[in-house]
């Protein structure tokens, strides 16, 4: 998954986040740091603002990437608020989410939430992470820490309850990685 180091650069204070777009185990494009409140993140739209996937160049052939990839439409708005950061579901299909943020912090593993169309979440609460946070502890300070990340699929869950049991496993994703300083 992406380097958090990339976080921690001199003069990239103003971003509160990074998104990664992903097809399968691959990363497709550059990060995108968003600075604005809000970012709509969606697959080609002829007028629009913000991150278009369907401008990456991908050379993924495999069908069901292909499918999924002109399914995403309208995509997900992500936008910060007050309270911690919400994903709206702008797409026709279903949308999958995985945050340290929203389960129990005693569970031992993280479920993945289906979002209808129209409908939203709030993916990351900034109060709790840093609650979670455990700044004693050796391998905390030594490694990334992945409760500042949210993953989001496209179309196809992953976990438990599906046959994908990876998100690198799903056709088309996102990893959004949040400032935390």
């Amino acid at each position: 998954l992406v380097d958090f180091q990339v976080l921690q650069e001199p003069g990239n204070r103003s971003h509160w986040c990074v998104v990664a777009y992903w097809e399968e185990k691959t990363r497709v494009g550059r990060l995108y740091s968003v600075r604005e409140p809000s970012l709509d993140i969606f697959y080609d739209l002829p007028q629009g603002n913000g991150f278009c996937l369907g401008q990456l160049n991908s050379d993924n052939k495999n069908q069901l990437v292909q499918k999924v990839r002109s399914k995403i439409g309208y995509g997900i708005q992500l936008t910060k608020e007050v309270d911690g950061v919400w994903v709206y579901n702008r797409s026709s299909y279903p949308i999958f989410i995985k945050s340290a943020t929203l389960d129990n912090p005693d569970s031992r593993t993280l479920l993945v939430h289906k979002v209808f169309p129209g409908f939203s979440i709030k993916a990351f609460d900034y109060e709790k992470a840093y609650s979670l946070q455990r700044p004693n502890d050796h391998e905390f300070m030594q490694q990334p820490w992945t409760g500042f990340t949210v993953q989001i699929s496209f179309v196809k869950g992953w976990g438990q309850c599906y046959t994908r049991q990876f998100i690198s496993s799903c056709p088309c994703w996102l990893e959004v990685i949040f400032n935390n300083r």
